[in-house]
């Protein structure tokens, strides 16, 4: 009886199900300077032309594979606290991934952080933000020292003594990951204000400054107390609030508090615990006890929130800054995706309603865009009193309304990957998990919509400067200028009333301003088929609530040709 062998197979015949197909390829090796038409046409209408060649540069390098692996790795793999070395010694260290490390020497190398102090010009301040906007879209957490970086330098010059030692060395554009170390040339800087009591509320702050000789600005003082928010505590420095006393001035001022004394010693900067933050995984913030903390007094004593305020009102734009970039990365990936995914027979992205979806996220990204640069032109220094006033009152109500937007952004923008977006293994998670913190740093909603009463109550030319920029549009869109109308009436009565009320009006008030603003800047400087589509999506009788409900007849197909 004979037999039979059959002959192997060739190769292997998965089921076709095991086949990937109708996936997008990642969206890498990209530039993110130049496929961004918003900030490209920004950079230029802000005098900083000069800087796109090296804005270039970073686009495609924050477009690379690389640097979106390691923005991957330095936000799963987290900050870990060490508190001692191995011998027991108290050393109070974060040990970061050595991505992080990679992403911050970058975005230091690029002026990130500095540049615009550093070369000052026109113009100097826009290229800046683009380059603070570019890190921030793919790595949002190591943002938080780079901005602080840049935020410390005009309270730091209300001191020159100290300015002198230290802001040289902030405006380095090399980075050591190592703590401050005698001769090391550069420095990171960061802030403590709040306290577990405090919160917003500053004056509140029972930390204990005594002076340590003399006392007064310039002086050195022991501090003692309890900080409840300290982000990247492996900075080089912080400025703090403290209550001063001593014959030399008492109440709350500010100080520079180092991690390493002159003599190479630590200064006593005890980490309690590393936050567990919603997102921001990537920058340890933490709270920390001073214990007899050698600061130095910045400012005059009891003007601490005055000598700070100038770290928080640079800090604040940053805050918009960050929430823009955002936007930028939250509709790059909703499109990336949907051009290149087929559903229910045709390539999603053609499909209405997802164009409208995603038209409407571009319409939000730009107009966030296109205000950004404009505030960060209007730090500049040639700015004058005119541009110094619309900027005061300006940032507020910016930082109110686009730091606001940005989660729902980035949550509708997840939406359109589909079950893809709610995975780790996809960046816009990370993002929505990110952009809640831009509406809480630096003066949440409330905080900041008392901020803008205040500026009006106090600073009575930020609102002439505010409705003189908002009113440059006007004539070019009919239904902006029934909303332009309705501000001015707005503000006016906000004026007459009392504190309460005022109180109870401010944001509604303040969300109306912030929309003058955007709809003004989109009719001056973006297409016709954006500008009105944005203002009749947001100030139109048929206006939703949700993204995705623009009129019919709006300009899809341009508007995604643009983002």
């Amino acid at each position: 009886m004979s037999s039979t062998i059959e002959e192997p197979a060739t190769h292997p015949a998965p089921h076709h199900t095991h086949t990937v197909s109708n996936q997008p390829d990642p969206r890498t090796d990209i530039n993110e300077f130049l496929t961004d038409t918003a900030l490209v046409e920004g950079v230029r209408r802000h005098d900083a032309s000069w800087a796109t060649d090296e804005l270039t540069d970073v686009g495609a390098l924050v477009g690379s594979n690389d640097f979106q692996h390691d923005a991957e790795l330095a936000n799963s793999i987290i900050p870990e606290f060490r508190p001692f070395d191995r011998w027991g010694n108290r050393v109070d260290e974060v040990e970061y991934h050595p991505a992080y490390h990679r992403i911050i020497s970058a975005a230091v190398a690029h002026g990130a952080h500095t540049s615009a102090w550093a070369d000052p010009k026109p113009g100097a301040d826009v290229a800046r933000a683009a380059t603070f906007m570019l890190f921030s879209q793919v790595e949002p957490g190591h943002a938080c020292p780079i901005s602080m970086t840049h935020a410390v330098i005009p309270s730091l010059e209300l001191q020159p003594d100290v300015a002198a030692r230290w802001v040289p060395r902030a405006l380095s554009r090399s980075y050591s990951g190592t703590l401050d170390v005698p001769g090391k040339g550069s420095a990171l800087f960061g802030m403590s204000m709040t306290e577990k009591q405090g919160g917003s509320d500053v004056r509140a702050n029972t930390t204990i400054a005594v002076p340590a000789g003399r006392g007064g600005p310039g002086a050195d003082y022991l501090l003692t107390g309890h900080k409840w928010f300290c982000s990247a505590p492996m900075s080089d420095a912080f400025l703090v609030l403290a209550q001063a006393e001593g014959t030399a001035g008492s109440g709350l001022s500010c100080f520079l508090l180092p991690r390493i004394l002159p003599d190479g010693e630590r200064n006593t900067f005890r980490i309690q615990r590393l936050k567990n933050k919603l997102g921001n995984k990537s920058n340890a913030s933490s709270e920390i006890e001073l214990d007899g903390s050698v600061a130095v007094m910045i400012g005059e004593p009891g003007r601490g929130v005055r000598t700070i305020i100038e770290m928080v009102s640079q800090t604040r734009l940053d805050c918009i800054l960050g929430s823009a970039a955002g936007m930028r990365q939250s509709v790059a990936e909703a499109l990336w995706h949907a051009r290149h995914r087929n559903a229910f027979g045709t390539v999603l992205a053609d499909q209405p309603a997802m164009k409208s979806v995603l038209a409407d996220l571009a319409l939000e990204s730009e107009a966030a865009t296109i205000t950004a640069l404009r505030l960060a032109r209007a730090q500049d220094i040639d700015a004058d009193d005119h541009e110094k006033s619309f900027r005061r009152l300006a940032t507020a109500v910016a930082k109110y309304w686009i730091c606001k937007r940005g989660p729902h952004h980035a949550y509708e923008a997840l939406e359109c990957l589909g079950g893809n977006g709610y995975t780790e293994d996809f960046p816009l998670a990370r993002r929505y998990r990110e952009q809640p913190v831009m509406a809480i740093w630096e003066g949440s909603g409330n905080v900041i919509a008392l901020d803008v009463l205040r500026a009006m109550t106090r600073e009575p030319d930020s609102v002439v400067a505010f409705d003189h920029e908002v009113n440059l549009a006007r004539g070019g869109n009919t239904l902006l200028d029934r909303h332009l109308d309705r501000v001015r009436q707005q503000v006016k009565e906000l004026a007459g009333m009392d504190l309460v009320d005022a109180q109870l009006r401010a944001r509604t008030v303040v969300e109306a301003m912030a929309l003058a603003l955007q709809a003004s800047l989109m009719v001056r400087h973006a297409p016709t088929a954006s500008s009105e589509a944005f203002i009749a999506g947001r100030l139109g009788r048929e206006r939703g609530h949700e993204y995705g409900t623009l009129p019919i007849g709006t300009g899809f197909d341009e508007i995604l040709a643009r983002a």
